[in-house]
């Protein structure tokens, strides 16, 4: 990346004590039984792999609380999914190996891994709102934040995240906040709460990019206006952009909406290495998003946050990232880079500042 004014204050990292309550962990070995039999969809089974790897070696000893997966039901999908898609997929979902659409497979063991994968965290969401943890990772395949009300898409079949916060609001919370960080902008997370002012979602993301959705311009409609937050960021955008992104834009719209739980569409695609997107991001990065919005939930008084894996191709950067995530809900903390920005960034962010302006009271840069 090479920016001279590229820091991380000195990448000091204060590690406080360790956070004295368990880790939340969702994952299943049967999630690897989603696999397009040839060995070659970046969407594979050694993704999880190297999440367990990563957060393992973030965790180390520190207290774990296992979610076991069960197969999620019809009424909690149907918070946020079409019956009549449900219905459809399951049929599909019947016959060996084919493809949903043209980025989209399908496997013998698909059905299993997406309903326990989403029923799983679903529990996880109500733990947190139960008080039961306030950390929670969810390990999960088929990812969830491209999948529609009434389609599946860019790899995923069932609206993991989606399901989550739908979740939490039907225990009773009133306000939920969906951070999206992969690459990829989460166009079925958004629209499945475009309406909703129960649910602030923001997403950042390389833009123009798949799946063409997540213009600054977006910010919902009808009583949820002003509750969708999308930060299009150009391609080669690199730490400094997205420590400037949180710093401006996320970080002030969840101080004011003071959400009762955060979840993360955790996808670890912006990472420099990864195959499939072109940013710049390094684990540190993923580091001080975490850090920084633990911090915020700590700071609400709840401390509850969810991360749920969404993409990331590169086995070695998903590993390092994951890994660096769990050392923050540890307690270890990394701060947000920061750093001159390129025009093209800094008017990316002024964008979806000067559409938010009505609505939040947002920083000047």
């Amino acid at each position: 990346m090479g920016r001279a004014l590229l820091s991380y204050a000195a990448m000091d990292e204060v590690a406080s004590s360790a956070h004295p309550d368990p880790v939340a962990v969702v994952d299943d070995l049967r999630f690897d039984a989603h696999h397009d039999g040839s060995g070659h969809h970046p969407e594979c089974p050694e993704r999880l792999a190297a999440a367990r790897e990563g957060l393992s070696l973030g965790l180390g000893q520190a207290a774990r609380h296992a979610v076991p997966p069960r197969e999620i039901t019809a009424g909690e999908l149907a918070r946020v999914h079409s019956p009549h898609y449900v219905a459809r997929l399951q049929a599909r979902l019947g016959n060996g190996y084919g493809q949903l659409g043209p980025d989209t497979y399908f496997s013998p063991g698909t059905r299993e891994a997406a309903w326990l994968a989403a029923g799983g965290v679903v529990d996880m969401a109500q733990g947190l709102v139960a008080g039961t943890y306030k950390r929670g990772v969810a390990l999960l395949r088929p990812p969830g934040h491209h999948a529609v009300p009434a389609a599946s898409m860019g790899f995923c079949l069932l609206n993991n995240v989606a399901l989550a916060a739908s979740a939490a609001l039907a225990q009773g919370l009133t306000r939920v906040a969906i951070v999206d960080w992969d690459v990829h902008h989460g166009n079925g997370t958004q629209d499945m709460f475009y309406q909703d002012a129960n649910v602030l979602f923001t997403s950042l993301h390389q833009y123009p990019f798949y799946p063409g959705t997540g213009a600054p311009s977006e910010i919902g409609c009808d009583g949820g206006t002003g509750y969708t937050a999308n930060l299009a960021l150009p391609a080669d955008s690199g730490p400094e952009t997205y420590g400037a992104a949180f710093r401006e834009v996320v970080l002030p719209m969840l101080r004011q909406y003071q959400p009762e739980l955060v979840l993360v569409s955790a996808g670890f695609d912006a990472h420099q290495r990864d195959p499939l997107a072109s940013m710049n991001l390094d684990r540190q990065t993923y580091g001080a998003l975490a850090s920084s919005l633990l911090d915020l939930v700590d700071s609400l008084g709840h401390g509850r946050i969810g991360f749920v894996l969404e993409g990331g191709y590169d086995l070695y950067a998903l590993s390092d990232s994951v890994q660096e995530v769990a050392r923050a809900m540890l307690g270890t903390r990394t701060e947000l880079p920061f750093g001159r920005l390129h025009s093209r960034e800094r008017q990316a962010i002024e964008h979806t500042r000067q559409h938010l302006a009505p609505h939040w009271e947002l920083p000047l840069s």
